[in-house]
C-alpha cells in the first residue's frame, strides 16, 4: 500500500469549472480504455470516480458517517483554505477501515458515468439538504469548489 501523504508521483491539477473536470474524466477514461492509464495511488480510476460521485451525492441523500465533534471542529477551521486552495493527501477519517467511504472497485466506464450524473446534480438548482459531514453548511458555490478540490486530490494520482 502506498502512503499517499508522502508520494511525489502526483499530477498538479486545478479545475476552474465542472466542465474542466468533465474533460479530465474523459481523458482518464480514454487512457484507461487504451491501456495507458497509470495509477500512482492505491485506487483504480473506477474507485476514484465512484468515491467522488458518492461524496457529491451524500449532500442530497445523506452522509453515511458522523465524524467526532473535535475532528469536525478542526476541519472547519481549515474550510476556507481547503475550498480555495487544495486538499491534503493521505488523510484518513477515524473509524473507517479504508479511511473513507465508497472505495469499492467499480469498472471505470460505469463509475465515470455515475460521476457525470453526480456533476449534473451538483450544478443543478436541486437543494442539497444535508450539511457536509466534515465542513458543515456550505453555499452552492462552496459545495462546487469543495468537490472540484476533492476531484483534484484523487485524480492527481491518475496519469493518463
Amino acid at each position: 500500500m502506498i502512503n499517499t501523504g508522502e508520494t511525489t508521483d502526483r499530477r498538479e491539477l486545478r479545475f476552474a469549472s465542472v466542465d474542466e473536470l468533465r474533460a479530465e474524466i474523459d481523458r482518464i477514461v480514454a487512457a484507461d480504455n487504451a491501456g495507458t492509464l497509470r495509477c500512482a495511488g492505491n485506487w483504480s480510476a473506477g474507485q476514484v470516480f465512484n468515491h467522488l460521485a458518492a461524496w457529491i451525492n451524500y449532500a442530497y441523500e445523506g452522509y453515511p458517517i458522523k465524524l467526532p465533534w473535535l475532528i469536525r471542529l478542526m476541519v472547519r477551521l481549515k474550510r476556507s483554505q481547503v475550498i480555495h486552495n487544495a486538499m491534503t493527501p493521505g488523510i484518513w477519517m477515524p473509524g473507517l477501515s479504508a479511511g473513507t467511504t465508497a472505495t469499492e472497485p467499480v469498472p471505470t466506464d460505469e463509475a465515470a458515468e455515475s460521476l457525470r450524473r453526480a456533476l449534473v446534480r451538483l450544478q443543478s438548482d436541486e437543494a442539497a439538504p444535508y450539511k457536509h459531514a466534515a465542513f458543515g453548511k456550505l453555499s452552492h458555490a462552496d459545495r462546487i469548489a469543495l468537490n472540484l478540490r476533492h476531484a483534484e486530490l484523487h485524480m492527481s494520482f491518475l496519469h493518463p
